[in-house]
């Protein structure tokens, strides 16, 4: 970033880096040789600087959340539910080896056995906007089902199964939230098929209400980002 400040002798310094500008504050501050004018008229812009830095600061503070918070595009979730490791029986992502595989040899007397190593199954969420208390789905909510519906016919992940759990927030009654979370999981699973002609087989819908909660908070507290459906692959 470019910024115009001032050195002692008065003169104007363009296209200097953040660190030069925070160097030239420093050396801008009055000598003993300076008068209580020429003083008095650095001041003021070392404020002026200074207040610039704090209030871009604030900025990134109040709206540094809301950002992180904005759903991925097409090309992430297919960055994040593309299969990376192998995935063990107990993800239910497993893909059987084929029939001509070897199985790994058996340890050798006297060796130590080391566990193999087993990825969580590939995941993404998404906050998905229901209108209140119901299975509806908003014009915001079908935006990012959307570019959900094109990650799962991409050729990358047209071959894998995937399972869409509802999650809530704490509002309301747990038993009355495990039921939403079901009927907006099968909301979410309806759209996609219907939008985006993805095979009945290919998806699975579940509800898990709160018990999963992303953002841990207290009962009866609205949270957005509780409020999202997490996408699991289920494997081929």
């Amino acid at each position: 970033m470019t910024k115009t400040t001032l050195i002692p002798s008065g003169k104007k310094v363009d296209s200097l880096p953040d660190t030069a500008v925070t160097q030239k504050v420093v050396d801008a501050r009055p000598s003993p040789g300076m008068t209580g004018g020429e003083a008095g008229g650095l001041w003021p812009k070392i404020v002026g600087i200074r207040l610039a830095f704090s209030s871009m600061a604030l900025t990134l503070a109040l709206f540094g959340p809301a950002w992180a918070q904005s759903n991925p595009s097409a090309s992430q979730l297919i960055n994040q539910l593309a299969p990376t490791g192998n995935v063990s029986d107990a993800t239910r992502g497993i893909k059987p080896l084929a029939p001509d595989t070897q199985a790994p040899a058996a340890p050798m007397a006297g060796m130590a056995m080391t566990a193999p190593q087993v990825s969580a199954p590939p995941s993404a969420n998404l906050v998905v906007d229901f209108e209140s208390g119901s299975a509806m789905l908003t014009p915001s909510a079908t935006k990012a089902l959307d570019q959900l519906g094109q990650a799962l016919t991409s050729k990358t992940l047209a071959v894998y199964h995937f399972n869409i759990v509802g999650h809530t927030d704490t509002t309301g009654a747990p038993a009355v939230n495990q039921t939403l979370s079901e009927q907006r999981a099968e909301a979410v699973k309806s759209y996609l098929e219907t939008k985006f002609q993805i095979a009945d087989e290919r998806l699975k819908a579940s509800g898990v209400g709160e018990a999963d909660l992303a953002v841990a908070t207290p009962p009866n507290t609205p949270e957005e980002r509780n409020r999202r459906v997490e996408i699991i692959n289920l494997g081929q």
